[in-house]
């Protein structure tokens, strides 16, 4: 039985320039990229690579379309290298160029097609938040279903994950926000998923203190104090992707799915609607499993006792960025079943990963909670 992999080399460079330079970026290679990432930190660094920008293909999270109008470009060029430069978004798309394979998207991630690698990949995250860079997931919307789909195969990890915290310092508040609350959320469901062990629960353990720590001097300093942790999150982010890659997610990443298939709400965003009332209900139905443990370190951390342990979690989160209800985004009442059953029908990967396999009648009941 598999216990625990790091496929990607890990690397940290202060600057974008030491980066391009130690990894001789230029002819052959596809750079895929966030644009004002590019223009502010890349520009004229990377003379002779072929360079395109998330925005070329649309404005949203990754859609089938987007990426088969990606595919499409990408195979008529002649590039034996792919790097990715930008949030997760970015690098959930670029790890679909690394297949050896002319199918559409859809067929991707449906696993109608062979799953071969062809190419490199260098993964640069500029977020403290996906993870991506070192997780074998891309995550797409599939507009004909409505709903967000996972692919999940060791064949797309990328082979260099590489930190740049430069990369972080003109982030916005809101995106630095929510990226780092996703990434909390990988660690706490990785810490609790049926795939953890000793060795995920490390990287789990030191993620979500780090992440926690880092929010406490934001809240006490306020938003600026942000800049003189970029370094501590992005290590935090990698960390915490580094436990889910091997362990998994659960159930808060699968009910965010309908939320943002539907009204594209971001993916940090949407996932911190659902942390704290997943993990309530998780502690209501088994609360002398793994559980327990999580939350007695959780509580060492908060400084609280162990039965406060989510209520002051969700009043930390709530300083560091406020929760909306459900229908601010646009969710209709009704919709609170038919996201459960989409869930069902398309989330069993992510289901079966949870620390309590819920059924469609509990998502509807924390649905219509936060509606």
């Amino acid at each position: 039985m598999k216990l625990f992999q790091e496929k990607p080399q890990v690397q940290q460079y202060k600057t974008a320039r030491e980066f391009v330079e130690a990894f001789s970026i230029g002819q052959g290679d596809f750079i895929l990229a966030s644009k004002s990432t590019y223009e502010n930190y890349f520009e004229g660094l990377c003379d002779g690579a072929v360079v395109r920008f998330k925005t070329d293909y649309g404005n949203s999270e990754p859609t089938d379309i987007m990426l088969n109008a990606l595919l499409a470009d990408f195979r008529q060029l002649d590039c034996n290298r792919v790097i990715a430069i930008g949030g997760g978004a970015v690098i959930d798309m670029a790890k679909i160029l690394v297949l050896d394979t002319e199918a559409e998207a859809i067929d991707i991630y449906q696993r109608k097609a062979e799953l071969t690698r062809k190419r490199e990949l260098i993964a640069v995250p500029t977020t403290c938040g996906a993870g991506s860079e070192v997780s074998n997931v891309s995550i797409v919307e599939l507009t004909e279903l409505g709903t967000k789909l996972g692919l999940a195969d060791d064949v797309i990890y990328a082979d260099y994950a590489v930190l740049i915290p430069e990369l972080l310092e003109k982030l916005p508040y809101h995106f630095f926000a929510t990226s780092a609350i996703d990434a909390f959320i990988h660690a706490i469901e990785s810490y609790v998923s049926p795939r953890a062990n000793g060795y995920t629960r490390l990287f789990s353990k030191e993620a979500m203190r780090m992440i926690l720590n880092g929010f406490k001097q934001v809240i006490a300093g306020g938003e600026e104090v942000r800049k003189s942790l970029l370094e501590e999150f992005l290590i935090a982010s990698n960390m915490a992707g580094i436990a889910f890659a091997n362990a998994g997610t659960g159930a808060v990443h699968a009910m965010s799915y309908p939320l943002s298939g539907t009204y594209h709400v971001a993916h940090g965003e949407a996932n911190y609607q659902f942390l704290v009332a997943v993990f309530k209900k998780y502690e209501a139905l088994n609360p002398s499993g793994d559980i327990c443990e999580l939350n007695e370190y959780l509580a060492g951390i908060l400084g609280c006792d162990k039965a406060s342990v989510y209520s002051e979690l969700e009043a930390i989160l709530g300083k560091i960025i406020e929760k909306k209800p459900l229908r601010e985004y646009g969710m209709k009442e009704d919709e609170a079943k038919v996201f459960a059953e989409s869930v069902i029908a398309g989330q069993q990967r992510l289901l079966n990963q949870s620390y309590v396999k819920f059924d469609a009648e509990i998502m509807e009941e924390i649905y219509r909670g936060l509606y």
